[in-house]
């Protein structure tokens, strides 16, 4: 026999869902009407306006200020909630349609820093996802305010061109390469392979970052898949995840280093590459270095990025603080990161340095940018 307590409760439920249900078409439609979509719905998360989300909903009924189940965010859970969501009971979350998602929340072993997983949390976004038209693994790099230029290294001092070290806030999240394009995303695009390191002599060269690509000839790719490269400022707060440092942290050192001992532990470079002519030359199957604190490899060594940004030695000093796109003049590309060719000096988080856009060579790569 039921308890009083239970009677009560199996009451008040139905009591619940009897006016909500009452007024679902009317204030659904209306709360629809003002913003709400499957994604605002989606309470657990899986993609999915169904059951569990109606028990968030009915578990936070009353008075809930800043609650996710207040859909129409009035300081209350109410019948105009479960009215929005009964109104999209059934339809999917697809905040990228371009994407698969393949995970959600951010791995804590791999998004090592707690304010940046919070941070990816706070979008909404996934932060995992693979490109439906490319196959790339992308993650999702949230909003936010760093200081970008000079972090000189035990052995290397700044270049001019690192300096003044100024304050840039990141306005949008975005989604950036998990690692650089592979020579098999490449030529699954364009039908070729330009890259030097290919073929049966180079062991799964397909995997290999593609190479020998000039800044002009990325761009049909981008045209081709909806991509985009991503400004240097963009790319330098990717890289330094949290730190300050010289080079970009690993798991077991959450702060990054200065010191170049700690070159060969993020990248491939050429303290660790081996001399022409030996098997160790060249470049390097992406990934087998570990990731920094957003989950990102091979942004220290393996190949040298093009940047989309116009360079000018003397940018920082007039950059903008939001969102800087480079200069609106010039001949040459920002390229970053440093390559297997280079000393330690080039796997430095602030190192920049320039390419004109027809250059290619075995050393010079990209790694692609999305919006959400």
């Amino acid at each position: 026999m039921k308890s009083a307590s239970v009677n009560r409760h199996v009451d008040r439920t139905r009591s619940i869902l009897g006016a909500a249900l009452a007024l679902a078409t009317s204030l659904g439609a209306a709360s629809v009407a003002h913003g709400q979509t499957a994604c605002d719905a989606d309470l657990n998360g899986d993609r999915v306006v169904g059951a569990a989300d109606l028990a968030t909903v009915l578990g936070a009924w009353g008075a809930c200020t800043g609650c996710a189940a207040d859909l129409n965010r009035d300081g209350a859970v109410d019948a105009a909630d479960l009215g929005a969501l009964l109104s999209l009971w059934g339809a999917s979350c697809n905040p990228v349609p371009w994407a698969t998602v393949l995970e959600q929340a951010p791995d804590p072993a791999v998004v090592t820093n707690s304010a940046l997983r919070k941070a990816i949390a706070a979008t909404g976004l996934p932060w995992r996802v693979r490109d439906n038209g490319t196959n790339i693994e992308m993650l999702l790099v949230p909003a936010g305010t760093f200081d970008m230029g000079c972090s000189a290294s035990v052995a290397f001092a700044c270049g001019v061109d690192e300096s003044p070290v100024h304050t840039v806030t990141i306005s949008n999240a975005f989604y950036l390469g998990r690692c650089e394009v592979r020579q098999s995303q490449w030529s699954a695009i364009t039908g070729s392979n330009p890259s030097f390191f290919k073929g049966a002599a180079y062991p799964n060269a397909a995997n290999r970052p593609v190479e020998m690509v000039s800044w002009n000839a990325i761009q049909g790719f981008l045209t081709a898949t909806g991509m985009r490269l991503p400004t240097e400022a963009e790319w330098e707060y990717a890289y330094r995840a949290g730190t300050t440092a010289a080079f970009h942290s690993t798991p077991s050192a959450p702060t990054g280093s200065s010191d170049d001992a700690f070159a060969p532990g993020i990248g491939w470079f050429a303290g660790n590459n081996g001399s022409p002519g030996t098997p160790a030359w060249g470049t390097k199957v992406v990934g087998l270095k570990p990731a920094n604190a957003l989950g990102f490899h091979d942004m220290a060594g393996g190949v040298i990025e093009w940047m989309n940004d116009l360079y000018s030695d003397t940018y920082y000093a007039s950059s903008p603080s939001v969102n800087p796109q480079g200069p609106s003049t010039g001949t040459g590309r920002v390229i970053r990161g440093g390559s297997w060719v280079d000393p330690s000096d080039f796997l430095r988080a602030s190192w920049r340095d320039v390419n004109v856009p027809t250059t290619a060579n075995f050393c010079t790569g990209f790694r692609v940018a999305r919006n959400p």
